[in-house]
């Protein structure tokens, strides 16, 4: 006999796509896989970039009780903003270059493995950042970084998205950056003022990890990882780029570590250029950046890979 019992509402999953995903062969047969593995009750909804938010927001509004994000690491972060303190459970579909934020909950890239994660309805709360009112995920950054991603695009629309021209626009941008940023660093409360080409904030263990960065003690606390760079020309980008690839970056020589649960980020210019999970924002100044513990209930295995899942024991609420 036919079970006749209608589904539950909150059982039903919403997959947002980018329209940019799914244009590739392989993308396509990744999108195909899962949703056949999410079955029936799985409806996806393809939208352009600008639209990604709004079709979340709205997914909450028309009553599904998850909503998947099935994209790269900038599709994931605007679906989570969308999602963050909704009640909602998220899921993730990683189709991305590097898919740092998945690969830190334990995630598989396999298509297949993704989906059976989210039926598996094994859910962990996740603590997520945000600098101006804007959610990320993994990480923001200022200077030489955004302007990695400007050439990044560039050599994405002539070879298409791969890790090889990623690591090419890296290259490049060095050999051209030349202007270091003057900032004021508010740290916990404690000021300094740096002079710095590169800025950066972490809130993924996973990426730190997988760099060989310290830091990962400060994420499992609950609190951003601030590295900034000390200025010491090209010659010194290119030689912190090595040390990098070859994860011997080390505190004290090649960046200054600080960790704060608050952070504030002031420069003369009315506005900066901020790299978030990726994507590339126009920010006004001052920034502020602090933690939204508890944020999302996120599909993950039930042994995650890193720390930085779970919300930290003794974490601010």
């Amino acid at each position: 006999m036919t079970d006749q019992t209608p589904r539950r509402t909150d059982d039903r999953i919403c997959v947002i796509c980018n329209q940019g995903s799914g244009r590739n062969s392989r993308e396509a047969d990744a999108i195909r896989i899962a949703m056949e593995v999410l079955g029936p009750h799985a409806v996806l909804r393809r939208v352009n970039g600008h639209d990604i938010k709004a079709t979340a927001q709205q997914a909450v509004r028309d009553g599904f009780g998850a909503v998947v994000a099935a994209g790269g690491d900038g599709t994931i972060m605007t679906v989570a903003g969308a999602m963050a303190d909704s009640g909602r459970r998220f899921g993730v579909l990683p189709l991305g270059t590097f898919n740092y934020f998945a690969r830190g909950l334990g995630i598989p890239e396999d298509p297949a493995g993704a989906a059976r994660i989210i039926l598996d309805g094994h859910t962990r709360p996740y603590a997520v950042g945000e600098v101006n009112g804007h959610v990320f995920l993994n990480n923001i950054s200022l200077g030489i970084y955004p302007a990695i991603l400007r050439a990044r695009e560039d050599v994405y629309a002539r070879w298409g998205r791969r890790r090889i021209a990623a690591h090419w626009s890296a290259a490049k941008t060095f050999v051209r950056f030349q202007r270091p940023l003057f900032l004021t660093v508010q740290a916990d409360g404690e000021e300094r003022r740096v002079r710095t080409p590169l800025l950066f904030v972490a809130r993924s263990a996973y990426q730190l990890e997988s760099f060989g960065l310290a830091g990962s003690d400060c994420v499992a606390d609950g609190r951003f990882a601030v590295f900034v760079a000390p200025d010491t020309g090209r010659v010194g980008l290119f030689e912190k780029a090595f040390r990098l690839v070859r994860r011997s970056m080390r505190e004290g020589r090649d960046f200054d570590l600080l960790c704060a649960s608050e952070v504030g980020i002031a420069t003369r210019s009315r506005h900066l250029t901020v790299a978030c999970d990726g994507e590339k924002f126009r920010m006004r100044t001052p920034l502020r950046l602090r933690m939204r513990h508890d944020a999302l209930e996120v599909f993950a295995p039930s042994e995650a890979v890193s720390g930085e899942v779970t919300e930290p024991t003794g974490a601010a609420a």
